[in-house]
């Protein structure tokens, strides 16, 4: 764990990530950002009914001076629970929120 800025990130390269972030919002770049934002969306069985509601945290939110968003993860290492998130905020949650993007900020 690495502090940045009074605030605790899971690795180094969050850490860093969240103080690019904090310069691009001070040089105005961007609006603001958030850490920790947390997704959900139902997960629906083949005949429509709802199965299970799936939540995820995305490292950053990015509010863009032109009023969009960006989720922004910090990724050292892909799990293969990580991947499977990934899928489902790729291929379900991200489609009914067209206000947003999503980018994976490699480590190296």
């Amino acid at each position: 764990r690495t502090e940045f800025n009074g605030k605790l990130y899971d690795s180094k390269h969050e850490a860093n990530t969240a103080a690019s972030l904090e310069i691009r919002k001070r040089a105005k770049d961007i609006k603001d950002y958030e850490t920790q934002y947390r997704i959900e969306a139902w997960a629906h069985r083949p005949n429509g009914e709802r199965a299970f509601l799936v939540r995820h945290k995305v490292d950053f939110r990015i509010h863009h001076n032109d009023g969009s968003y960006e989720l922004v993860e910090a990724k050292g290492v892909e799990t293969t629970d990580y991947k499977w998130r990934r899928k489902f905020l790729e291929e379900i949650w991200l489609p009914e929120h067209p206000d947003h993007t999503y980018t994976v900020v490699k480590k190296g």
